[in-house]
């Protein structure tokens, strides 16, 4: 009874600073509603030693509540976290729940490639449930923003060429190749040699098998590299939703890798997701905690400022920047509705519990994206002080059509 009543007291609490579409159900059957909207989210407490997570409603808290099975949680992902938040922002302190110190993790090839294959290797049917049919597991492009996925995924692929200057002749290295769908384009399109490389095994598998299937295979080579093992020179160098992986405090060797394998006058393009907290903390109410022990093991992002340091200090040259932070919200948002459209057949894909950690991160990184908690930038640029290969300006970027 007294617990009740404590939760009773933390809802009128959290009431008095706008309704929230909620309803608590109790173990005894006694239920609160948090506004006197329809509900739009119902959690399901099984027993009183759970009403802890509500009770501390960070995104960790009740995000580790879900995904472990402490409590049920009925509602579409997006309301769930819309929700999560609202009940944050009435109790908890926006920032500083993921304070740690800059740089505290370590990176090596075991670590990175143990992380890699926890978060890819679930399984190809997987991801390719709820990702478009070439499985671009990364920001897309809505150059009008009224794409589809399909669409939108290969102006993605085409607007990075147009950015880096493709052209016949060149040797192209794709770090982080994903299945192979920029390698596979990239030879399609400009007929250029190009090497993928990846740490994980399945997108090994499936990546080769795609490049076969394309008839590029003496184009394309796919390799379970770690980037810090390539050798050779290339002209272009792209890296797109990878960096993430490398670590806060081994960002400007990275960089310097990518300039060592870059030709004088070759262009190097880096697409990846930022923290917009000038601090690095990452999202706040606990969102990257929780981020760190479920879905990316190790993944650390930086802000903008720090990745433009740290790629001067690798030896390359800025020389274009684009933010995409509202691509990556709708495309999250589309991910979010084509894994809850095929729910039933993911389930049996895979284990329930992995099933609600992508359930509720796909949602929870669409609202991050939406609030500005963390972006994406697409980042051009080539070694200092060279004269690159490129034209003078950027009317070339948008003269060509995409996706097509």
């Amino acid at each position: 009874m007294f617990k009740q009543m404590r939760l009773t007291s933390w809802r009128d609490q959290v009431c008095g600073r706008g309704a929230v579409p909620l309803r608590v159900v109790l173990w005894n059957g006694k239920e609160l509603d948090f506004s006197h909207q329809l509900p739009k989210v119902t959690v399901h407490v099984p027993k009183p030693s759970a009403l802890r997570y509500l009770m501390a409603p960070s995104l960790y808290n009740l995000g580790s509540a879900y995904v472990e099975g402490a409590i049920d949680v009925r509602g579409r992902a997006a309301d769930m976290i819309a929700v999560v938040n609202m009940l944050a922002a009435a109790t908890l302190r926006p920032r500083g729940l993921l304070a740690r110190a800059v740089g505290s993790l370590i990176h090596t090839r075991e670590t990175d490639a143990e992380a890699v294959r926890y978060h890819y290797d679930v399984s190809n049917d997987f991801y390719r449930e709820w990702l478009d049919p070439a499985m671009l597991y990364s920001c897309a492009y809505f150059e009008n923003g009224d794409e589809d996925l399909a669409t939108a995924q290969q102006k993605k692929i085409d607007h990075i060429f147009a950015k880096i200057d493709l052209r016949p002749g060149h040797r192209l290295l794709d770090i982080g190749c994903g299945w192979g769908a920029l390698a596979i384009r990239a030879a399609q399109r400009f007929g250029v040699q190009v090497l993928g490389i990846t740490l994980s095994r399945n997108q090994l598998e499936l990546a080769r098998e795609r490049v076969r299937q394309a008839g590029v295979q003496e184009l394309v080579e796919i390799r379970l590299q770690d980037y810090r093992d390539v050798g050779g020179a290339f002209e272009r160098i792209t890296s797109v939703g990878m960096f993430e992986h490398v670590g806060l405090r081994h960002l400007p060797d990275y960089f310097a890798r990518v300039s060592a394998l870059l030709t004088d006058d070759g262009v190097a393009m880096n697409h990846g997701i930022t923290t917009t907290d000038t601090g690095q903390r990452g999202t706040p109410y606990g969102g990257g905690r929780f981020i760190n022990r479920y879905v990316f093991p190790h993944g650390e992002l930086a802000h903008l400022g720090t990745v433009v340091r740290c790629m001067q200090e690798g030896g390359l040259e800025v020389r274009d920047v684009e933010n995409l932070r509202r691509h990556y919200a709708r495309t999250c948002a589309l991910w979010t509705d084509n894994f809850e459209h095929k729910a039933d057949r993911i389930r049996q894909l895979t284990d329930a519990r992995r099933f609600r950690i992508w359930h509720v991160y796909l949602a929870g990184c669409s609202y991050a994206f939406e609030h500005d908690w963390i972006s994406l930038y697409q980042i051009v640029c080539g070694k200092a002080g060279r004269a690159p290969a490129m034209p003078w300006s950027r009317r070339p970027m948008y003269a060509a059509p995409l996706g097509g």
